[in-house]
């Protein structure tokens, strides 16, 4: 029994519930080394100190992460499928080097496009090699994706990795010297700057293709879990980790650390893009976040002379609702933000930034005029095609993929969505752990309050005896003891 002869470890799995729960494997140094999920903790976790299961183990890794396990914490929940999403929280949070298949993203193409090229192509590869290229992806079907980049080709005339063009003037070029000049029904012939529109054209199609087919995989996961599915659901949602990790990283690669452009330089810029009447150098953008309406927070980002200005960061639970309500959500953050400055007469910023189309920023601009604020300059950033959307009634506008200011602006709308998204899964998680007391009968919400509240956290809770359980306002002798043994059952 590969370390269960360490006494409190026997006891432990001994003592192990038969709920459903999230177990984490930890080594003599106390680093977690694997995350599960299991239906029946006890059936399942005791598995691990069989003597002969480890006989008929044929994979020598799985082998050596059961001789590293010395130790063991336990996350009961109420139900598998909550299991199944505190399970992928975890592992993304730990990074277990056992959990491989939330980490390994060799299966998934990218597709690169280097700018540096006088007319870029777009080449499949599985490896980011350099800071200046652009990546799209990842995409998991290469099959799909071979006919998606040939599609692109006779949709926006681009060149692929199998082409040689040629120049022929000053600034001219010939794409092909083949009948493939006449297949793909673009001019053949064209200027460097003609050929670069048709790039950006198709690296805007790139990039909401990815976003769509991880909004397809996430309705499909939640439709599995729904119907109990939850082997394919655990599949799927591994395959949307995987896929957004390797997002995550590919867009972090390809903005370089440096951009080099001054900021000022970009802000005076960015002033005459948007018609501005004041160079912002302080500009403040918000986002929410929410699961099928659940768990809606907002977040608040703050940027001063083109940076960060992270003491400045806000973080909001939504109160007017409960639901799914983009817009109502933004009109209330908002709301709140500025009505608080209003009364601490405390300057608004030079720009506002709304994650979203004209529907987003016309929640925000009611926001102001509902409280008789007059607003700042304010836009809207609609994600599909970076179009600025203005809340003045201006015609939207789009500018250049490589202009500083546009880049600017990305950044501080992935700021934003990367905070809310952060507050969200917090929320989430302390859901699913604090959850399990609605399991425990005769205790109402008041005390289930009052527990959280003292102890800070379920695991604390769970650790604490009936004397320290007594010491919280309602609760009694009885009732300390039943929740010592609901956490800790005998058998």
């Amino acid at each position: 029994m590969p370390k269960a002869e360490h006494t409190n470890l026997k006891e432990k799995v001994r003592r192990l519930p038969r709920k459903p729960g999230v177990y984490l494997m930890k080594d003599r140094l106390g680093q977690t080394i694997y995350v599960g999920k299991a239906k029946d903790l006890k059936k399942r976790v005791s598995t691990y100190f069989q003597a002969s299961r480890k006989t008929m183990i044929s994979q020598p890794k799985v082998r050596a992460m059961i001789d590293l396990i010395y130790d063991f914490d336990l996350i009961v929940v109420k139900s598998e499928a909550e299991a199944l999403l505190l399970e992928g929280q975890l592992i993304k949070k730990y990074k277990p080097r056992y959990n491989t298949d939330f980490t390994d993203d060799k299966r998934f193409l990218l597709v690169r496009v280097d700018r540096r090229e006088p007319l870029p192509r777009f080449r499949l590869t599985r490896n980011r090699t350099d800071s200046k290229s652009r990546y799209y992806g990842p995409f998991a079907h290469s099959t799909h994706l071979r006919q998606t980049l040939a599609a692109l080709r006779k949709k926006f005339g681009i060149l692929l990795s199998d082409a040689s063009p040629i120049k022929i003037e000053t600034d001219q070029w010939r794409l092909y010297d083949d009948a493939r000049a006449e297949i793909y029904q673009h001019p053949n012939e064209l200027s460097q700057a003609d050929y670069l529109t048709r790039v950006d054209s198709a690296c805007a199609f790139l990039d909401g293709k990815t976003k769509e087919w991880l909004t397809e995989l996430k309705d499909q996961m939640q439709a599995a879990a729904e119907s109990r599915d939850y082997e394919k659901a655990a599949q799927l949602r591994d395959r949307i980790n995987a896929l957004e990790q390797t997002s995550v990283r590919t867009r972090k690669f390809e903005r370089p650390l440096h951009d080099p452009t001054p900021k000022s330089e970009t802000l005076a810029q960015l002033k005459t893009d948007l018609a501005l009447a004041a160079t912002p150098e302080r500009m403040e953008c918000f986002d929410i976040s929410h699961i099928s309406g659940s768990f809606c927070v907002a977040s608040m980002v703050a940027f001063k002379d083109g940076r960060p200005d992270r003491k400045n960061y806000r973080r909001y639970k939504i109160k007017s609702f409960i639901g799914n309500d983009d817009f109502r959500a933004m009109e209330e953050v908002v709301g709140r933000r500025y009505r608080r400055l209003n009364d601490e007469q405390k300057p608004f910023p030079d720009l506002v930034i709304i994650d979203g189309g004209a529907g987003q920023v016309t929640a925000a601009l009611k926001a102001f005029l509902g409280q008789g604020l007059e607003p700042p300059a304010m836009i809207g950033l609609a994600k599909k095609n970076e179009t600025i959307i203005f809340s003045d009634g201006r015609e939207p506008l789009n500018l250049s993929h490589h202009d500083p200011g546009l880049r600017m602006l990305q950044h501080i709308r992935d700021e934003a969505h990367h905070f809310a998204n952060s507050f969200n899964a917090e929320l989430r998680s302390k859901k699913l752990r604090e959850s399990i007391l609605d399991d425990f009968k005769g205790l109402g919400p008041n005390k289930r309050h009052a527990l959280l509240k003292h102890f800070g956290s379920i695991e604390k809770l769970r650790a604490a005896d009936a004397e320290k359980i007594t010491q919280v306002e309602g609760i009694g002798p009885k009732t300390a003891a039943g929740i010592v043994e609901f956490f800790n059952p005998r058998d």
